[in-house]
């Protein structure tokens, strides 16, 4: 048997040979690791067997569920679906208007009847079952040249996911770990129909805005309900009034008694990705070149959106998603790039490889480790390099309506090959979300808006260097070398005012074009993609050549690297990639500097102290006076007097991880991950237990404000709420 094999067997034995995780909190586990540091959980607080949580299909991990991009979990027999507000809040914008706005008002169901469809593509996604298929995907790939390396990979696993799904109303998916040195298959049960339930306004779920994002104290109700439903025979199926909700073969219950400091707790969802064991060329080239350009990118973004979508507008609406979206985002940078700087990540991150070199050079039999890692960091440096010539490129091609008209473009070329060999995301499997996003551009798209962004975009493009300039983009817009910001509104209106694909029903019809039929139209967006379309091609091309090496090396680094840390004692745990991921430790607050104390809940009476008025401090008139009359009842948390609204923990956490359930030593529902401190956004690159803190929202704050404020008696008696 090969080393490659050999170290493949040993990840999926890995954890069973070391002491502790690296540090207490730290580690995003996969459920197959978790009875191999049983001790660990036993020793933090959990009171479950830990082979109870390694049964994807048992109690509690059957409850918790994806919704691609989000995390949730089921809270009643009745396909009840607990998550996060900001995970559901796009849903409830797409069936929002100005004069009927459920952000501003919030929504409640009183009956299924009320229930509403999701935003178009909304999916509940209920893993079933994971199998190891290193084997089949890598074998033989050795010796390839890199793009037929990248090519017999992607081609092994859409085989593998085409014949799981042949198995009706499933959706699967071959997931990489530990740098491509190994891969599993996921499958999962598709719900289709999903149906928002319940959503507090803004005024609870989105309490403290853009202010208090990523920062500690925090006040928000970042809670919300959807519900899944099935055929009535059973099986997945798209939105219909015959469905019936999906019953769902276990689901959590919701604590009333909640949980004090010091107390254990576990997140189980879906984390998007972490880069801890990325190169030093990686680290470099994203904190000193791409993160600093985008954040200042996204400040001025955000103010194009909010001057062109005045305040009140319908253009407003349309466009809060995207703005809450931007938001998140330029804050987490700025916490990144600050959080970087403060804990020296560049410097660490160099001593790291210093040390790994070092231990590569005490014996002989791990040379070909230096050699790999040497390669590695030479591929890291070209795709830097070719990251930032992209970059301005890729932003200038962002308007809504050349993106539909490319994807429509791209789709007419890969209907022409068998289905197993196009490219993920236009297979027969990507239709039905292929057609949803092209029919809810509708809702998120218009064209001042659209265009005014496009002009940030195209200002930036052209402030570039000539050898990052792109000759057919230049050619096809008619920019040339003496263009300036001026000339850009006169050049792109013709887009707007010539253009059919702001109508839904123009662009689902294109669903069925012709490569010759789309060459031939007059659509200036249609134009445009065409004449990109080779050029788009070739970066792509580019892109997989480039992924292809890394296929060879990056095993043998993360090899390298994991062997090291076993050595020391640590744990190896892969990288987040959007499958399903605890981690463990307990409510507690935190020190994130010198002279600062976080406590580890905030109360009622903090949103009072907060409260201005006015967006974003204007909670309901109804819960102020709660609050004053110190209208406690069951959700008292004694120690502190009144109702928790928030807590910390020092679980590790990232991006998709957003309405994971938070669960106690018994595996109750005690509250949903929703946030993480501004001094915790660096832990995607380097966790640091001291400054790692974890926001969730408190189960008692959710009943208290549904039994309280909203009126969601009937949630309340639907789910099963322990003390």
């Amino acid at each position: 048997m090969n080393r490659t094999k050999l170290f493949s067997l040993a990840l999926l034995a890995g954890a069973s040979t070391l002491a502790a995780p690296v540090s207490a909190g730290e580690g995003m586990f996969t459920p197959d690791q978790l009875p191999d540091i049983a001790a660990q959980l036993r020793e933090a607080g959990l009171e479950m067997d830990p082979d109870q949580l390694a049964d994807l299909t048992g109690f509690p991990m059957g409850a918790v569920v994806s919704l691609g991009g989000c995390s949730a979990s089921f809270v009643s027999p009745q396909g009840l679906v607990v998550t996060n507000h900001h995970c559901a809040r796009g849903s409830v914008q797409y069936n929002s208007t100005a004069e009927n706005n459920y952000l501003e008002n919030g929504f409640l169901a009183r009956t299924l009847g009320e229930e509403l469809p999701a935003a178009p593509g909304s999916r509940v996604y209920i893993t079933t079952e994971v199998t190891d298929v290193t084997q089949r995907v890598r074998e033989g790939t050795e010796g390839l040249a890199p793009q037929e390396r990248y090519d017999t990979v992607e081609q092994r696993r859409k085989d593998i996911t085409a014949e799981c799904e042949s198995e009706v109303g499933y959706r699967c998916q071959v997931a990489s770990f530990f740098g491509g040195a190994q891969y599993k298959l996921i499958k999962s049960l598709e719900v289709r129909d999903v149906r928002i339930v319940y959503a507090p306004a803004d005024s609870i779920g989105k309490y403290g805005g853009d202010i208090d994002n990523w920062m500690w104290p925090r006040h928000t109700g970042d809670f919300a309900f959807y519900r899944a439903y099935v055929a009535p025979d059973g099986s997945a199926a798209d939105y219909s009034e015959d469905n019936v909700p999906y019953q769902p073969e276990h689901h959590l219950q919701v604590s009333a008694g909640g949980l004090d400091e010091g107390d254990f707790v576990m997140v189980a969802g879906y984390p998007g990705s972490t880069s801890r064991y990325t190169l030093l060329a990686e680290v470099e080239n994203t904190f000193n070149w791409t993160y600093p350009t985008f954040q200042g990118l996204l400040t001025n973004w955000i103010a194009t959106i909010e001057e062109a979508a005045p305040e009140g507008s319908d253009a407003r609406v349309r466009y809060e998603s995207r703005l809450a979206g931007l938001n998140n985002f330029e804050k987490n940078l700025r916490g990144q790039i600050e959080g970087a700087r403060r804990v020296g990540l560049v410097d660490r991150r160099r001593e790291r490889e210093e040390a790994l070199a070092a231990w590569i050079a005490a014996d002989s039999s791990r040379a070909n480790y230096g050699t790999a890692i040497a390669a590695l960091a030479e591929l890291s440096q070209e795709s830097a390099q070719a990251a930032r010539t992209s970059f301005w490129y890729g932003n200038a091609t962002r308007p809504a309506l050349l993106g539909a008209a490319q994807r429509l473009y791209r789709l007419s070329h890969e209907r022409q090959l068998p289905d197993a060999e196009r490219q993920p995301g236009y297979q027969d499997r990507d239709m039905t979300f292929f057609r949803q996003g092209l029919q809810a551009l509708d809702r998120r798209y218009d064209p001042a808006v659209d265009m005014a962004e496009w002009q940030l975009f195209l200002a930036g493009y052209l402030q570039q260097p000539a050898e990052e300039r792109v000759a057919v983009f230049d050619e096809a817009l008619g920019l040339t070398a003496d263009t300036s910001a001026d000339d850009l509104p006169t050049i792109l209106a013709r887009y707007y005012e010539g253009t059919t694909l702001g109508d839904t029903d123009t662009r689902l019809a294109l669903l069925d074009a012709s490569t010759a039929e789309l060459e031939a139209s007059d659509d200036p967006f249609m134009q445009l993609a065409v004449a990109l379309y080779d050029y788009e091609r070739m970066l792509e091309a580019q892109g997989e050549e480039r992924a292809g090496r890394s296929l060879a090396l990056r095993p043998l680094y993360m090899e390298a690297i994991t062997q090291w840390q076993q050595e020391n004692g640590q744990l190896a745990y892969p990288d987040a990639n959007s499958t399903l991921r605890i981690t463990f430790g307990n409510v507690m607050g935190g020190s994130p500097f010198d002279g600062m104390e976080y406590l580890p809940f905030t109360t009622l009476e903090g949103i009072a102290a907060k409260d201005t008025g006015e967006e974003p401090f204007n909670s309901p008139e109804r819960q102020l006076e709660l609050i004053e009359a110190q209208a406690y009842g069951e959700y008292e948390l004694e120690s502190i007097g009144s109702v928790p609204v928030n807590f910390l923990s020092d679980l590790d956490v990232t991006g998709g991880n957003s309405g994971s359930a938070t669960l106690n030593a018994n595996g109750e529902l005690v509250g949903l991950l929703f946030d993480g401190t501004f001094e915790s956004v660096n832990s995607d690159w380097d966790f640091d237990p001291r400054t790692t803190r974890s926001i969730h929202v408190d189960s008692r704050y959710m009943l208290w404000v549904m039994d309280n404020v909203d009126g969601a008696d009937a949630l309340i008696a639907e789910m099963d709420v322990v003390e």
